[in-house]
């Protein structure tokens, strides 16, 4: 089973990069903030619990988004794997993915981490604002503070998969197909 955990900062091109993962791959997505609005509109346990953080402007809990998790990934028994996309954002959330995929006999494959320059990422933000109408792509102080927690969120999480020798660093500047054969390569280089 194939196991990624997708990184980068806002306007680093996840989004275009895990379809084309999940295609080549057949993976299953499992994005956080999917997965919280499905539970909160759905009204399950897990999402009213989560929306009374929310709606306080707290963190959900670890433990909260692992449940929400857990159970997502015990819907696709036959899934070939899956991308994570938004988690795990701390150590403890990766240590926390770690022991649940171990009761499944299943482990993380690789972090990939598209990196791209800062000055680089705020432009593409600027531009996405300009075709999908976001309102936090087109301001500019709310860009850098989405790239500064990015930054603080990630270095342990990045340790992390360092320790276990599952990082790997992808250079995130050139066409999309030269960033997705240097993703396709990175997971080569496991299997």
């Amino acid at each position: 089973m194939l196991n990624i955990v997708l990184f980068g900062p806002p306007g680093a091109g996840k989004g275009t990069q895990s379809e084309r993962l999940i295609e080549k791959y057949n993976l299953v997505h499992l994005s956080t903030g999917d997965i919280f609005r499905a539970n909160i509109k759905g009204g399950t346990e897990l999402g009213v619990l989560a929306k009374s953080y929310i709606d306080k402007g707290q963190l959900v809990p670890d433990e909260v988004t692992i449940k929400m998790l857990e159970s997502e990934v015990s819907k696709c028994p036959d899934a070939k794997g899956f991308i994570f996309d938004g988690f795990p954002r701390t150590s403890a959330q990766a240590d926390a993915l770690d022991n649940f995929l171990g009761t499944k006999g299943e482990h993380i494959s690789i972090m990939l981490a598209l990196d791209v320059p800062e000055q680089e990422l705020k432009k593409r933000l600027l531009e996405r604002a300009k075709v999908s109408g976001r309102a936090d792509d087109a301001d500019p102080a709310i860009i850098q503070k989405r790239i500064d927690v990015y930054n603080s969120e990630t270095f342990p999480v990045k340790e992390y998969y360092q320790k276990q020798n599952k990082f790997s660093d992808i250079y995130g500047i050139g066409s999309i197909e030269e960033i997705f054969d240097r993703l396709v390569n990175a997971i080569n280089n496991i299997q």
